[in-house]
């Protein structure tokens, strides 16, 4: 049988807006507990380099800001629990969660489950998960070290990814299915460098059609260009980094929380005015859960450090 915990506060997640709302929330003597879930650190700690974190000048690897973010949420006797919930009961408070581990009960929850990668849902994409196939340059580039790779994306995290791996690997196709890039313009600048330095080729309006290999490993890709209404083949293609966006981890609240195209939704002015409310009062949300524009790792912590401020007050009222 699972040991039961009950807390006045539960963080679910431990990315920047759970990191902060810890130390918000323990500040004000809260005593908070955050359940780290599968990926504590969130997908921060699968960024090489950041470099517009506000009085950081220099780049800050992700691991070491979301390693720093711990430290200091334990510094004010945040506790942090190795768990990983796997359903939730919010129709009474106290609140009821079921962990791996654990069973908990609180008196209010701040969800910061962040976002997972997002792929493209082809068959052979399956096929070659973790066979050529990753969604983490960080993680995964130095095994395609003087290897051509091709990245599938446009945005920020697709021209960072190929900043980062033109240093590593020997050719980039960067493909893209718009006519146009949505990455900051700093970042475009950067690649348009390494594209006059032919480390990278870019195929625009162009989508994957399927990626291509033996039993063992991806070998290449065949790519569609809608306009032409062509199929064209990228061959010796060792690696692919699926860079397309993001899905908010918010299947378990799905039946229990308010939400719009997966995302959980906020600001119910009834409630006191509390920014970072949900549909139901006492449950608080912050970070990717929330935010398809914006998601930054100083607009995440922002919005965590406001759920903590709203969680303190809704404890005092209710109290």
């Amino acid at each position: 049988m699972k040991l039961l915990k009950k807390r006045k506060l539960i963080i679910i997640g431990t990315g920047p807006a759970g990191y902060t709302a810890a130390i918000y929330a323990a500040r004000a003597n809260l005593k908070p507990t955050l359940i780290t879930g599968a990926t504590p650190g969130g997908q921060l700690t699968k960024t090489e380099n950041i470099e517009n974190w506000p009085g950081d000048i220099n780049a800050l690897p992700g691991i070491k800001l979301m390693d720093r973010m711990k430290e200091h949420a334990t510094k004010f006797d945040s506790e942090i629990i190795s768990d990983h919930i796997l359903n939730v009961n919010f129709k009474n408070s106290p609140f009821k969660l079921t962990g791996e581990e654990y069973h908990y009960i609180s008196e209010a929850v701040i969800i910061a489950t962040g976002a997972s990668p997002r792929y493209l849902n082809l068959n052979s994409e399956k096929k070659f998960l973790g066979k050529g196939i990753s969604t983490c340059a960080v993680c995964d580039g130095f095994f395609y070290k003087e290897k051509k790779i091709a990245i599938i994306g446009g945005g920020n995290t697709a021209i960072e990814e190929a900043l980062y791996l033109s240093n590593i690997v020997s050719k980039i196709y960067l493909i893209h299915r718009k006519p146009y890039f949505t990455a900051e313009k700093i970042l475009i600048d950067r690649l348009n460098k390494k594209i006059q330095e032919k480390k990278i080729d870019t195929y625009m309006n162009y989508s994957v059609e399927e990626f291509v290999g033996n039993n063992k490993e991806l070998t290449g890709l065949k790519i569609f260009n809608k306009k032409q209404n062509n199929i064209s083949t990228l061959i010796n293609v060792s690696g692919a980094f699926i860079c397309i966006g993001n899905i908010p981890n918010t299947n378990i609240f799905l039946k229990q929380l308010k939400m719009k195209n997966g995302y959980i939704q906020t600001n119910f002015s009834d409630f006191h005015g509390y920014k970072t409310q949900t549909s139901i009062k006492g449950i608080f949300a912050a970070g990717d859960v929330t935010d398809h524009i914006y998601r930054q790792a100083i607009t995440s912590a922002a919005s965590g450090c406001m759920a903590a401020i709203d969680a303190e007050r809704y404890l005092q009222i209710s109290s």
